[in-house]
């Protein structure tokens, strides 16, 4: 492997020290067409073998640019189809690194067979063993596909850029006045990366990923545990509106790994470790707070399209990797807008589809309100949870007291309307009542969650759940 150039620097940064081992070293384009030689191609513009990180084996490839702009050819495309193989043999996650100016011109067709057949590979791997991609510099057309085909996303914030088509080439638009291919619009709007950052950042946050996630869908991934399992967080309490504060306060060491944190923000998606087994957790969030606590952003308890689509897609890698689920419950409805509601009900399908399907240990605790059927979506015990808690103040039921009352008391005003809020908050919104009819498993207070949740997931390690056989679902 040439240290010298950056494909090469970046896969010595990201994997253990001397522990890379390169295959197809000496490979080169076999193409000569428009005066293409073997000395214009070296490794054919992409560097790939396999290493440790932190001992667990990963694949990598890395692109570079330096080769004919790092263009995709036959191949090129040969060794990455090759390292999926080796990959899917042996159950280990396969990184990519990307910067590429897609397609290369020389081969035509065969690089357009070169991209079919690696497109292929993304989709005998997908469920099988972890696909993480991170671009560092152009990865544009046909090659936009490969990290939207992978389970996870890095961009550098700055040089990274992700499209199918070029800014400039939209309709009334120029990269000036809205730059669709940067980071920001890819993490933002999009939804396609879930983590920006510096290179260095990057390859640093791909080695701590890959310590969350299992090797493939017949490993598990455990560490040991130093933390205390009935740690007790009075703090809690007060995290309700911004629960990716929760989720950490929560894990083992406080450690928790949150994706795809720009988009659907009202939506929590990440990773923490619970008496040191990986956990996927699914959140809502009503605020943002800065590090001091103080409240940045209100986001509403609302269930929006964004957030939907990134749970729904989160929990379904949690289920095709056997790692539990975790949800803390906060809403009151979905958003109300003209716009949200062209795809609202498809998404909202879409998660209660993904919680209902999960085969996987899930439980959900209920921070907050748990109104209507948003709440019914967010990993309740009708469709499926295994355990249901709740915090001594949650409410549960079909929505605010005083808004219930308007509606069967219409007309018969305010002293009426008044009293029959309270009674109604008292007698359906109430936690107890829930409980008592067997929708909460337990009421905690919200400083033990951590240990009643330890708890719920050792429980279920064992659990084994038959569905009615299908070839798959189709929602």
């Amino acid at each position: 492997m040439s240290t010298t150039s950056k494909a090469g620097q970046r896969i010595a940064s990201l994997l253990d020290e001397n522990s890379f081992v390169e295959i197809g070293g000496l490979v080169t384009a076999r193409a000569t067409d428009f005066n293409l030689t073997p000395s214009m191609t070296p490794s054919d513009g992409c560097i790939t073998g396999y290493g440790v990180i932190d001992g667990k084996l990963v694949y990598v490839y890395s692109q570079d640019a330096s080769v004919l702009n790092g263009t995709i050819g036959e191949m090129h495309a040969k060794k990455i189809t090759n390292l999926y193989n080796l990959a899917m043999k042996m159950g280990a996650p396969i990184i990519g690194l990307i910067e590429s100016a897609g397609l290369r011109l020389q081969e035509a067709a065969d690089a357009l067979e070169a991209f079919g057949e690696i497109y292929l590979k993304q989709t005998y791997a997908s469920g099988v063993i972890p696909q993480i991609t991170a671009i560092f510099g152009t990865c544009g057309g046909g090659l936009g596909l490969f990290p939207t085909m992978t389970d996870f996303t890095f961009m550098e914030e700055k040089s990274g850029k992700l499209f199918v088509n070029a800014p400039n080439a939209l309709d009334g638009n120029v990269i000036t006045k809205c730059d669709t291919s940067s980071a920001a619009f890819q993490s933002k709007e999009s939804g396609i990366v879930d983590v920006v950052a510096d290179e260095t950042s990057i390859l640093a946050q791909i080695s701590e990923l890959v310590g969350f996630l299992p090797s493939n869908n017949e490993d598990e991934t455990f560490e040991e545990c130093t933390d205390d399992l009935n740690r007790v967080n009075a703090e809690l309490a007060s995290c309700v509106g911004d629960t990716s504060i929760a989720l950490s306060i929560l894990a083992d060491d406080n450690h928790f790994f949150e994706v795809k944190a720009e988009y659907g923000r009202n939506m929590v998606t990440g990773f923490l470790r619970l008496n040191g087994a990986t956990v996927g957790a699914v959140a809502n969030r009503a605020q943002i707070c800065d590090e001091e606590g103080k409240v940045t952003d209100e986001l509403g308890c609302v269930l929006t399209r964004e957030g939907c689509e990134k749970a729904a897609d989160f929990v379904n890698f949690c289920d095709a990797f056997g790692i539990p689920v975790l949800t803390l419950t906060n809403v009151t409805g979905y958003e109300a807008t003209i716009a949200s509601e062209k795809e609202i009900a498809k998404a909202a399908a879409k998660l209660t589809y993904a919680f209902a399907n999960a085969t996987v240990p899930k439980v959900n605790v209920i921070i907050g309100k748990a109104f209507g059927t948003a709440y019914v979506a967010m990993n309740s015990k009708a469709i499926g949870a295994d355990i249901t808690l709740a915090w001594p103040d949650a409410q549960i039921g079909t929505m605010e007291g005083k808004l219930a009352a308007k509606i069967m008391y219409d007309g018969q005003g305010a002293d009426v309307i008044n009293k029959q809020a309270a009674a109604y908050e008292a007698l359906q919104l109430n936690v107890t009542s829930a409980a008592r009819r067997g929708y909460v498993d337990t009421i905690v207070n919200a400083a033990d969650t951590r240990k009643y949740v330890i708890g719920a997931f050792e429980m279920l390690f064992t659990k084994s759940e038959d569905r009615p056989l299908k070839k798959h679902g189709t929602v």
